[in-house]
């Protein structure tokens, strides 16, 4: 792999990291029982989609892009409007309680698989762009395997650090949960909005 290849993959790792990055701050601002391990799980849960959805577009290559990119925005767009309405929703509701009927959301192993999988979505498109970029070199499925694992690996740290950000943001709101978790699923909405966006611009 040259040096400029390198730099390639390793900017669009950043790039594709952004959206996890964002909602790795909403987990850690909204979730009251993140162990070590949970802290570790989210990023790492990211980390995975970020890689599994390049290899899936490498081997599917250019041949059903137009039919993928179709639609892929609009599904990304309708799970973080799912997740970030629901966060909205039960935000309000604890806005409404009474203080011996609030209590902390807890960690989703469902929810945090299906923000996993919505923020991945657009790394398809990076799968299909490895096919040119490491056109002429020798080994191009090792070298495929190596950019996703770059990828995964930035993805990874990104989020972890967005994680600790959010977690600790979320202490300032320790008292007001409810207010973070509507700004939280907000931010979920505006990601989804953005994808959209991005994708006829």
């Amino acid at each position: 792999m040259t040096f400029a290849i390198f730099i390639s993959v390793f900017l669009s790792g950043v790039s594709l990291a952004a959206d996890a990055f964002a909602v790795s701050i909403c987990d850690g601002m909204v979730y009251r029982n993140l162990n070590k391990g949970k802290t570790v799980a989210i990023p790492l849960t990211f980390g995975l989609f970020q890689a599994f959805m390049p290899i899936i577009g490498f081997y599917v290559g250019l041949l059903f892009l137009d039919q993928i990119a179709a639609f892929d925005h609009w599904i990304a767009f309708a799970l973080l409007v799912f997740i970030g309405g629901k966060m909205c929703f039960d935000g309000i509701k604890e806005l409404k309680a009474t203080e011996e009927e609030l209590k902390p959301k807890k960690f989703s192993v469902v929810e945090v698989l299906v923000q996993g999988i919505a923020t991945s979505i657009d790394a398809l498109a990076v799968g299909f762009s490895l096919n040119a970029m490491l056109e002429g070199l020798e080994n191009t499925q090792l070298w495929a395997w190596v950019s996703v694992a770059i990828i995964g690996v930035v993805t990874f740290v990104i989020a972890f650090c967005g994680i600790i950000i959010g977690i600790k943001v979320g202490k300032l709101f320790r008292k007001k949960a409810s207010v973070a978790e509507i700004i939280g699923g907000l931010v979920l909405i505006a990601i989804g909005i953005k994808i959209v966006i991005e994708s006829y611009l």
